[in-house]
């Protein structure tokens, strides 16, 4: 029999009650903002966040998961008897963490030369629940018996598709994090422009621009009209918000243009927050393949 153990990190944003129904282990990103450090999900909840980056006197930064720490993680498994680890990462190209835990991996064969633990790992290439989600099915589909080589291409086939498309109405923390230049950030403070961005495989574009925060939503439906994939009675998109008083116009929205509600409404997690700002909301979809 194989003993499977699901790993993934915070800004899988994955709710608890999910974390604890499918028996996830998930690592927290250390945030500091205004000299201190913070864990998440330890040390705040994302509502007392989002107040928190709004008092917040500088940007915050995050700090990946380290080698060292997905190897003591490891080593747990190998010790508790695990035949398998299933770890999804948030995408590769925008942190770090993917590549620890690829070091990890010859830590541990260091430490602990004679261990026979299946790691198979997964670049989510994403962020938010929009792996999360996909990595609670997956630990669905485990407890349900299903093997774990057919569970990693279920969700290698599910991150070659999904797309974000994103705007904030503060573009602060999105200037310092690179995600838009310091040039567009200053001409949307000054000018009262939004910016309408996609991220998909880890690359941030800026799509367009709109006047005002009430004309956002229907130019993210747009966006995602013009890229999605599928008819519309097989079309499934979640929303993702830091307020969902803000976001209830674009669910309203998205309505009537697709004909269906959300698969989900879900909050950003503070790592996603600390990127883009504590006024953020995005669609997320499956566009066409790309792997």
């Amino acid at each position: 029999m194989r003993k499977i153990a699901v790993l993934t990190d915070s800004t899988c944003d994955i709710p608890p009650e999910l974390q604890q129904k499918y028996g996830i282990d998930i690592l927290p990103f250390v945030i500091t903002l205004d000299g201190v450090s913070y864990t998440e999900r330890q040390d705040f909840d994302f509502d007392e966040y989002y107040g928190m980056l709004r008092a917040a006197q500088g940007v915050p930064s995050t700090a990946h998961i380290t080698a060292m720490q997905f190897c003591e993680q490891y080593a747990g498994y190998v010790d508790a008897g695990y035949t398998d680890v299933l770890h999804v990462t948030i995408n590769s190209t925008g942190s770090a963490t993917y590549d620890a835990a690829v070091m990890a991996q010859g830590l541990l064969r260091e430490e602990r030369p004679e261990h026979k633990l299946r790691i198979h790992l997964v670049d989510s290439h994403t962020y938010s629940f929009v792996y999360g989600k996909p990595v609670c099915e997956a630990a669905r589909k485990l407890k349900n018996g299903a093997e774990v080589e057919y569970v990693v291409a279920e969700l290698e086939k599910e991150f070659a598709c999904q797309e974000i498309v994103l705007s904030a109405f503060s573009l602060k923390q999105m200037k310092k994090s690179g995600r838009i230049s310091a040039a567009a950030a200053f001409a949307g403070e000054l000018l009262g422009l939004r910016p309408v961005i996609t991220l998909i495989d880890g690359v941030t574009k800026v799509e367009s621009k709109v006047r005002g925060d009430a004309a956002v939503p229907a130019a993210m439906i747009r966006l995602v009209r013009q890229r999605m994939a599928g008819p519309d009675e097989d079309f499934e998109y979640m929303l993702g918000t830091t307020d969902i008083e803000n976001v209830k116009d674009l669910e309203k929205l998205c309505r009537k243009e697709f004909g269906h509600g959300p698969a989900e409404v879900f909050k950003l997690g503070a790592a996603v927050a600390s990127n883009t700002g504590p006024d953020a909301m995005a669609i997320t979809y499956r566009g066409a393949a790309r792997r």
